[in-house]
């Protein structure tokens, strides 16, 4: 009888389909199933991941390659940002 508006809300271990981009166009994209997230870049590289549930609408994601190489970032109302080890940044969004 009663319902809810449902409020956006960042879910870690939602499944979807990723996208980023960095200022000078290399493409991280993938898919995730559950907490588990797997990007892949434009070099081939597999990145793999989780995603940690901070806040209500804060997901903390981190990533690591097959050398063991960082990436970290947020996803939020706003979309996702993430950085690497470098200083290199993408920003992107989760459908």
């Amino acid at each position: 009888m009663y319902g809810r508006k449902r409020k956006f809300k960042a879910q870690a271990g939602r499944a979807g389909y990723y996208r980023l981009e960095s200022p000078n166009r290399p493409i991280l994209q993938g898919f995730s199933d559950g907490e588990f997230i797997r990007l892949r870049d434009e070099f081939g590289r597999e990145w793999k991941g989780v995603a940690e549930h901070f806040d209500q609408d804060l997901v903390r994601l981190r990533f690591r390659d097959d050398q063991g190489n960082p990436v970290s970032g947020v996803l939020d109302r706003s979309g996702i940002t993430l950085r690497d080890a470098k200083g290199k940044t993408w920003r992107g969004f989760a459908d």
